[in-house]
């Protein structure tokens, strides 16, 4: 089961600005499937093989999970180095723990089963993370 979702809120509010500020994380850059403003928001990003995979921790049901599901693009800062992402989608529990590395671990006692998959854009490379 996901976190519930007024965690995220309060965790949008309270906890997202001074991580962001920081610069000590990846953010992923997206835009508001109904206002258009760009977004930023902190995040674990995990590269893969062509792309990068996102541990959905509030769901599929996120704003800036369906922003991004509904652009067809983001864009990761890890670093400072910006990777443009194209073809999300969301992948089971099963692919998603396919291509992770293996020293990734499940996030504690969630039972996360969606996962946000996305692709580097042509010519991009991936940022270490």
């Amino acid at each position: 089961m996901p976190m519930p979702r007024w965690w995220g809120q309060l965790n949008k509010r309270l906890f997202n600005p001074p991580t962001l500020r920081s610069g000590t994380h990846p953010v992923l850059t997206h835009v508001g499937r109904k206002s258009g403003t760009v977004y930023q928001t902190p995040l674990d990003a995990h590269s893969v093989e062509g792309g990068y995979l996102f541990i959905l921790v509030y769901g599929s049901k996120a704003d800036w999970v369906r922003n991004v599901l509904a652009a067809g693009q983001a864009r990761v800062t890890i670093d400072g180095k910006d990777t443009d992402l194209v073809r999300p989608r969301l992948v089971d529990q099963a692919e998603a723990w396919s291509v992770l590395p293996a020293n990734a671990k499940p996030p504690g006692l969630l039972r996360i089963k969606e996962y946000l998959r996305t692709d580097l854009a042509a010519g991009e490379h991936p940022a270490e993370t």
